[in-house]
């Protein structure tokens, strides 16, 4: 059977503003066969072939799209899309003023922006002042639906292909039609040289930016093929009508690496004699960062330097901690692009829950490789996690001359020990990081399991769930985040630090959803996420605060004024409140206890 014409989603949702365009020439005539392997969504740790759909990532820059290398004749679908203004002035302008008047977000409409929250760093910049950041929403540009379209072009600027449409959707609620799961526009205004975190009036030092984050599609349908002929990638976005954006395109026949993105973990202390680990053994993993073929990205036994990475040498996509660089906020900044790679072990499994214990700042400095952040008999669960390259190389080299530790060489194993109070179970190892390759822009996360003081298997016991009645396809926990869907596997690394206390997993779930628009249920009904009412009765300014705005005059007297969007306040935002006074959740959907 032979198709003459494919229609994909894209082109049915624009029929009436666009329409369909030319049918793609190489499409013309394809198997019903290969039509359908084409149309396969593209899975990330198998090998490719340039039939094979791969995400593509397209990144702007003040008006300037990034150039693109992929592989010849590789075909696509529209995964990722950045595109980012920003201006710089030395006057306090809630306004937004200077990015609004000038550059490539000078044509929105900037009708109806509303300053919604600020949040310090807390950790002080080089010259003892510290940065305030102000998130900005719901200007039109940010509220109203729009299109995206890309073409290739060649050499002369001709068109080549037919035009791709995506739909970027609204920011109340997701719908039907919207090509995105994740969708994030807004706006920030950063406070360079405050005097303090809570004192910007001396100010002198600013930044305007806006921001467009697409993420995650929900439709791999509408794919396209790279035409032989093609030199450069062209796109328009509706809510900035008379630009296009401009991508130099290089097509690389013969590419070292395939796409794709695998990480294996192999213990390389073996268990004892009666086949498991025991409390305090001290266990040392090594690892291997592989693309979707299994080619090693990484010589054996070591690992490129942080330096060879973040400045653009490593060649084969492997991305280390990037938040240096392009500074990342929970929900509000580009926290996909921070990139770390990172590994933890937590457990029992039968213990696992939040860690609330802050680590701090020096322990990413000290001569130790791996940080202990959860202990048993404080944190009632034992976790430990490191870097890779290890924290003090990366942090300590930001402090150092020269910045020297960022240019030695790295090994690719790392040990953790395992405490002596340790309690006997399976315990959950496991390694994250995203790789950036030929126009590929992805997160892996792989989790082993290890036996210690006992062969018996142990499971974790989940306090919420099922997240799949949101996340699916597209948002799918297997694709979005870290591509991690083994939610048991997340505490260990998610930890309040000093410099960032909004670690915890609960903390950004809560966040994340109450100021997202896109969450489709009743913020106060907590039985759309947590599974019975007992999971709801930690109560602490951290569990409420990450959730609600504000709380009420009388908390305000007695806990102080909320100094954190993300946690309330400081390190005691993460104390139990009380045990009496928050036994239930109105309109939680539990009974009363």
């Amino acid at each position: 059977m032979k198709f003459t014409v494919r229609i994909g989603l894209g082109c049915l949702i624009t029929l009436g503003l666009w329409g369909c365009g030319e049918a793609n020439p190489e499409e013309v005539g394809a198997s019903e066969e290969e039509l359908l392997t084409d149309l396969a969504f593209f899975e990330t740790d198998e090998p490719t072939t340039t039939r094979s759909l791969v995400g593509l990532a397209l990144e702007v820059e003040n008006g300037v799209g990034a150039p693109v290398s992929v592989r010849a004749g590789q075909r696509f679908f529209l995964n990722q899309v950045d595109i980012r203004g920003f201006a710089t002035t030395n006057t306090d302008d809630p306004t937004l003023g200077t990015l609004r008047a000038s550059g490539d977000f000078a044509n929105l409409d900037w009708r109806g922006l509303e300053k919604k929250e600020s949040e310090p760093i807390l950790l002080a910049n080089a010259d003892g002042t510290y940065t305030d950041r102000r998130f900005f929403r719901d200007a039109a540009w940010m509220e109203d639906p729009s299109f995206i379209q890309i073409w290739q072009v060649d050499a002369s600027g001709n068109r080549v292909s037919r035009k791709i449409t995506v739909y970027n959707g609204t920011d109340d609620r997701r719908g039907f039609l919207d090509s995105f799961f994740i969708r994030r526009l807004r706006a920030i205004q950063w406070a360079y040289d405050c005097a303090a975190p809570d004192d910007c009036s001396t100010a002198t030092n600013f930044m305007e930016e806006g921001l467009v984050e697409l993420r995650n599609t929900r439709n791999s349908l509408d794919s396209f093929k790279i035409r032989p002929n093609a030199t450069g990638l062209r796109m328009t976005w509706t809510a900035n009508p008379g630009t296009t954006y401009e991508f130099p395109l290089e097509q690389v026949a013969n590419p070292e690496f395939d796409y794709g993105f695998n990480i294996d973990i192999d213990p390389l202390t073996p268990p004892g004699p009666h086949g498991y680990y025991e409390p305090g053994d001290s266990i040392t993993f090594q690892v291997s960062l592989r693309d979707g073929s299994g080619n090693r990205l990484h010589e054996y036994g070591s690992l490129p330097t942080y330096a060879d990475v973040v400045f653009g040498v490593e060649d084969s996509g492997i991305q280390y901690y990037n938040a240096f660089f392009d500074a990342s906020a929970t929900y509000w900044r580009r926290k996909h692009r921070e990139r770390m790679l990172m590994a933890q072990i937590i457990g029992p499994n039968q213990d696992i829950q939040p860690i609330r214990s802050i680590a701090p700042l020096e322990v990413f400095l000290d001569a130790q490789d791996t940080e202990v952040v959860g202990r048993p008999e404080v944190d009632g669960v034992y976790s430990e996690f490191t870097l890779l390259p290890p924290a003090n190389v990366i942090f300590g080299g930001a402090f150092a001359p020269g910045n020297t530790p960022w240019f030695q060489p790295n090994v690719d194993t790392f040990t953790f020990t395992v405490p002596e109070n340790a309690e006997p179970g399976s315990y959950k190892v496991t390694l994250k990081g995203r790789r950036v390759y030929l126009g590929e822009d992805i997160p892996r996360t792989t989790t082993i399991e290890i036996q210690v003081g006992t062969l018996t298997e142990t499971e974790p016991t989940l306090t919420t769930g099922p997240c799949a009645s949101c996340h699916s396809g597209g948002g799918d926990l297997s694709v979005i985040l870290h591509a991690n869907d083994d939610r048991a596997a997340c505490a260990g690394c998610h930890v309040p630090l000093g410099f960032e206390l909004e670690g915890p997993i609960f903390v950004r779930t809560h966040f994340i959803h109450s100021r997202s628009d896109r969450f489709d249920d009743s913020l106060a009904e907590c039985s759309n996420c947590h599974l019975d009412n007992d999971s709801i009765q930690r109560t602490s300014k951290a569990a409420c605060l990450s959730c609600h705005t504000n709380y009420p005059d009388s908390h305000v007297n007695y806990f102080g004024e909320i100094e954190s969007i993300y946690i309330g306040g400081g390190a005691e935002s993460f104390d139990q409140c009380t045990g009496t006074c928050h036994v239930e959740h109105p309109g939680s959907g539990f009974p009363a206890p």
